[in-house]
């Protein structure tokens, strides 16, 4: 599966909110998979919206036919766009599915490992994160995706801001000692993102 990650800073919330409601133009497309978005918690004017697709050569043909004619709505609408792709590695907790009708909140992580704490790294997050996210009350499912570059996308979903700020405070520095994240990781980016029913597709 390949998960797209999409972040911009929106100019125009109402013209940007009318564009992505458009998107349910998604539906039927050859292996489309899912998608779902919504605000930062942290920065209001940032947009985050997540598409997932069955695999490259799907989305590619996507991305040669219909994406212009979608995208087109939103033009004008937002600025410092920033898309990644990551092919997904493995679940956090069980039974990844690219739904999002049952959660609020998405926490996204973006890191940049250091070439040769790539497989540590990759390990950790198997056997002392994922564990420890998946008995943590309020987090529903999740994945793990692997970009060129050493890069990784470690991607929560949570039934509601409250449950993952709970798992934050009790449980996050005990688990970055844990793994040795420090060691492996040259730069980390995250966010929170309060989803928006209306862009689920």
């Amino acid at each position: 599966m390949l998960v797209k990650w999409i972040r911009c800073t929106v100019v125009d919330r109402r013209g940007f909110e009318r564009g992505q409601r458009k998107w349910a133009g998604l539906l039927g497309e050859p292996g489309f998979r899912g998608q779902g978005g919504g605000w930062s918690k942290g920065r209001p004017q940032v947009a985050h919206v997540f598409t997932f697709w069955e695999s490259r050569a799907f989305y590619d043909s996507f991305m040669a036919r219909a994406h212009d004619r979608l995208a087109s709505g939103q033009s004008g609408t937002y600025k410092d766009i920033q898309a990644k792709l990551f092919d997904y590695r493995f679940d956090v907790k069980t039974g990844f599915e690219p739904r999002f009708t049952d959660v609020d909140v998405v926490r996204v992580a973006h890191c940049r490992v250091h070439e040769d704490r790539v497989e540590h790294y990759a390990l950790m997050q198997e056997k002392v994160w994922n564990p420890a996210m998946a008995g943590s009350p309020g987090m529903v499912r999740g994945l793990f995706g692997e970009a060129p570059g050493s890069e990784f996308l470690v991607m929560s979903m949570w039934q509601s801001a409250a449950e993952h700020g709970k798992y934050r405070t009790e449980r996050v520095e005990r688990l970055l000692l844990r793994a040795q994240t420090e060691a492996d990781v040259a730069a980390l980016a995250g966010d929170v993102v309060q989803l928006e029913p209306s862009w689920t597709v």
